[in-house]
């Protein structure tokens, strides 16, 4: 499930600097990112409609979820606007709610799933990326509901993605021209300091999350705290975030970062040494050191993204939807 690596090179290749800015991070990352997004999830909701098990559905989820991983630090914008982020991924789930969400509406058979508007105002835990991993790897129910239930769930992530994707086409203009009549962004350090912070809540993320939850602690491992284990996707997961989070920082600096470049390819060099791709091995002492060794590397990009990128524009990232109350 690794990157072609060919896709790799390119992306580490990607000039940092190069007609770099705000217009340029909206034009060059997001509108593509999100169009993508609303894409991929578009052809998984009609695969899922048609098949709720095998090679086609499998392949048409992990490439949606490749896609909303191109977006997902996003942390302003339509997303937050109509509060879609836990619909897409409701992860970390530490007390189970989305497996608990799910086995309620099989055991019931209840009839919502025959109506996406009714559906999008159930349980976000039986919405989104984790809910169809669990349906497809590890369904808490099997039979004509419980295929029903995947199509359903694909189809809601397909309908919300089309609606981030047309926000985006709106919204765009707000980010691109600031001003005093704009309704969100009255200056341009406003609208940098919002694609800054997605910068650095994107590898908060990885760092505080994709990869802190499995190594647990060295006496205490917890590699069933993996994000996407079910589907083998923890690692990838952590790659693909990482060139989309590359490829944003190349849009929006305006200014050369050796360092960052260096950060970065020191970082996708280790995640290319980690053989587990669902984190599994946070228990064996000697994959153990990789994964932690990956997640300094991720630190250092994260201090590098303040060195060549917050500081030298004078920003500091805000409050973002992921830091809770």
């Amino acid at each position: 499930m690794r990157l072609k690596h060919l896709t790799l090179l390119a992306c580490l290749a990607l000039p940092v600097g190069a007609e770099a800015g705000v217009k340029e991070a909206v034009e060059g990352h997001i509108l593509p990112g999100v169009a993508e997004f609303s894409d991929k999830a578009q052809s998984l909701g009609a695969v899922a409609s048609e098949a709720c098990e095998g090679p086609a559905l499998e392949a048409a989820y992990n490439e949606a979820f490749d896609a909303w991983l191109g977006v997902s630090h996003l942390v302003f914008g339509p997303v937050e606007d109509l509060d879609l982020t836990l619909s897409f991924a409701f992860w970390p789930d530490p007390k189970n709610q989305t497996g608990k969400a799910l086995g309620r509406l099989i055991s019931a058979e209840d009839p919502v799933i025959e109506f996406p508007i009714e559906y999008a105002q159930v349980s976000v835990a039986a919405q989104g990326f984790f809910a169809l991993e669990r349906m497809i790897y590890d369904p808490p129910g099997t039979g004509a509901y419980a295929c029903a239930l995947v199509a359903a769930i694909a189809g809601n992530l397909a309908n919300n993605a089309q609606l981030v994707n047309a926000g985006w086409q709106d919204f765009a203009f707000v980010v691109t021209e600031p001003g005093p009549d704009n309704p969100r962004f009255k200056s341009e350090a406003e609208a940098q300091r919002a694609l800054y912070t997605s910068l650095s809540t994107g590898l908060e993320f990885i760092h505080d999350q994709r990869l802190a939850r499995p190594l647990g602690t060295f006496d205490r491992p917890r590699p069933t705290r993996a994000e996407a284990r079910r589907s083998g996707r923890s690692l990838r997961n952590v790659e693909v975030s990482l060139l989309a989070l590359k490829d944003l920082a190349s849009k929006f600096s305006d200014a050369p970062t050796p360092r960052l470049d260096a950060a970065y390819a020191k970082a996708f060099e280790r995640v290319a040494a980690i053989d587990t791709p669902d984190f599994s091995g946070v228990s064996n002492p000697g994959q153990r050191l990789r994964i932690e060794a990956l997640q300094v590397d991720v630190k250092e990009v994260q201090i590098e993204t303040i060195e060549e990128i917050g500081a030298p524009m004078g920003l500091s990232a805000g409050f973002n939807a992921l830091d809770g109350d």
